[in-house]
């Protein structure tokens, strides 16, 4: 029931945190998520109905879906080409950057070198979510985008392995660079094949049954939905990285999907339609959970927080170090000995959940003592890693105006679009109450419609069996196909003429067919 009840008021924020996104674009989704965490945890009736943070928990069923889906949205052909920047960002450099780190923390702040390990593998995983929101309504280059999404796909294991290093190292008092380095390629290796051979495997499956007569579109998406999760759990029994594997198995399905997308085009377009929306809530949800932990951690710790300053100078210097390593590494292979992108990047590796859940991670295997300081640099390190580049970027990047100008287009267009359609069903001989009817209808498109108009339509609705009829008709299927056709054709006339971005267009001309198979699929009626 503890369960039910915190997930409930998880989901319930995400769903408030997003509705305010709409009322104030300029501020990021993430950031808003982040603060309704945080207010969360400031209400004690609210933040006793969240269960404390399981870090199992999150990577099962919050990081590994969240991975495939980033998997499955970027091309193989694309990972196969950037193998080389892959295996420098999210091997070398997150190595390198942790061994020079490491030696800063222990010289500046005489931390043993296995605590200052541990804080730096904690802090190498990026968080390529928590980057978008740092770049909100600014144009950051698509190449350097490329680089850093790539990263934080990947580095995640090479975060882990260099923590499990950390901890061993720790225990035994010795620390074996060969026998890491060794279980990094054979965690990374493994969970690639153990990822790609897996998913082949249910992909072959699913793609055999799809083309029978036995296909269940409801069985096709709930396998979807759980494979990251079952081959997480396979990949981590198996001592290999979960993570590369569901990354891994998420390219696999791009392959799948965009090879068989109209085999059967109800459950592809079912599919990618809960992948962008449990996305969604789960990118909410991640940094609701960032917000309701940083409050607790600040609550918890606020005495520790003010006898010693330390923990604030050793997640600045970590933060610190790590960054000069980034500008370093790119201005040298990325940038092509240029500063200024060399700095973007840099300043494009946020730190976000994986870092505290990493943390969290270790509470059982370090002193309460190492363990209090450990989880105020870490919380350092996201704070800054977010706040540092969201300030930096409004001086270093340029506003993107096509993103800030997009509703505002959007509407204009769809007013004249709405018109047009609603032009031609004027032209047609119809029925008054036909007529009317589908010019309501076409009127929701610009959502026009008033509240009153449509309490009238709806205690029609249910009143009226007249209404229903008309509803049920063949003459208001066939207005609406031709107001429909008029508006296809008009935002077609729009695209040639070169009025506004063909991708604006897209989005509204994907509308009007979702609105015209509204009113001719058979399973889309609900009259």
């Amino acid at each position: 029931m503890g369960l039910m009840t915190s997930s409930f008021v998880l989901l319930l924020t995400v769903a408030v945190a997003n509705l305010v996104a709409q009322w104030v674009p300029r501020i990021s989704k993430t950031y808003l998520a982040l603060l309704a965490g945080i207010i969360v945890g400031l209400i004690p009736g609210l933040n006793r109905q969240i269960l404390g943070f399981e870090n199992e928990i999150f990577m099962l069923l919050i990081l590994a879906p969240l991975l495939f889906f980033e998997g499955q949205l970027t091309p193989m052909v694309k990972v196969g080409k950037g193998i080389p920047s892959i295996l420098g960002t999210a091997f070398a450099l997150a190595i390198g950057s942790a061994v020079v780190a490491t030696v800063g923390l222990h010289l500046g702040f005489a931390v043993s070198l296995p605590v200052a390990l541990i804080m730096v593998a904690i802090s190498t995983p990026t968080d390529a979510t928590a980057f978008e929101s740092v770049v909100t309504g600014r144009k950051f280059s698509a190449q350097l985008g490329n680089h850093l999404k790539m990263e934080s796909l990947f580095n995640d294991a090479t975060g882990l392995i260099l923590l499990q290093a950390g901890l061993m190292w720790l225990q035994t008092r010795h620390l074996s660079f060969g026998q890491n380095v060794g279980q990094l390629v054979v965690s990374a290796v493994g969970g690639a094949v153990v990822g790609g051979v897996l998913a082949f495997v249910v992909m072959l499956i699913r793609q055999q049954i799809v083309r029978t007569e036995s296909n269940v579109v409801s069985s096709q998406t709930l396998i979807y939905l759980l494979t990251p999760i079952i081959i997480y759990l396979i990949a981590e029994k198996l001592a290999v990285s979960g993570i590369i594997a569901v990354v891994v198995a998420g390219l696999v399905h791009n392959g799948e999907a965009n090879s068989s997308r109209f085999t059967a085009p109800r459950q592809m377009y079912l599919g990618v339609e809960l992948m962008n929306f449990i996305a969604e809530i789960l990118n909410g949800a991640v940094f609701v959970i960032l917000g309701i932990s940083l409050e607790r951690i600040v609550r918890q710790q606020y005495q520790q927080m003010f006898q010693s300053l330390q923990w604030l100078w050793l997640g600045l210097a970590a933060y610190g170090l790590l960054v000069v390593c980034r500008v370093g590494y790119a201005y040298l292979f990325i940038a092509k000995r240029q500063w200024r992108p060399s700095w973007l990047f840099a300043l494009g590796g946020v730190h976000g959940t994986v870092t505290l859940a990493m943390t969290f991670s270790i509470v059982n295997a370090v002193s309460a003592a190492q363990f209090q300081q450990i989880i105020l640099v870490e919380t350092v390190v996201i704070i800054v890693s977010m706040l540092l580049p969201t300030v930096l970027f409004k001086w270093l990047l340029p506003q993107d105006g096509d993103a800030l100008s997009k509703p505002e287009i959007l509407a204009r267009i769809r007013q004249q679009m709405t018109a047009v359609g609603v032009a031609r069903v004027r032209e047609l001989d119809l029925d008054a109450a036909v007529k009317h009817t589908v010019i309501y209808d076409l009127q929701d498109q610009t959502k026009a419609n008033p509240l009153r108009a449509f309490l009238r339509r709806w205690r029609g609705m249910t009143s009226h069996h007249q209404a229903i009829s008309i509803l049920q008709s063949r003459d208001q299927r066939w207005a609406m196909m031709q107001a429909f056709a008029s508006e296809r054709a008009f935002l077609a006339d729009q695209a040639r003429q070169h009025v506004v971005e063909v991708s604006l267009l897209h989005d509204i001309y994907t509308e009007v067919l979702m609105a015209e198979a509204l009113v001719v699929d058979p399973a889309s009626q609900m009259v």
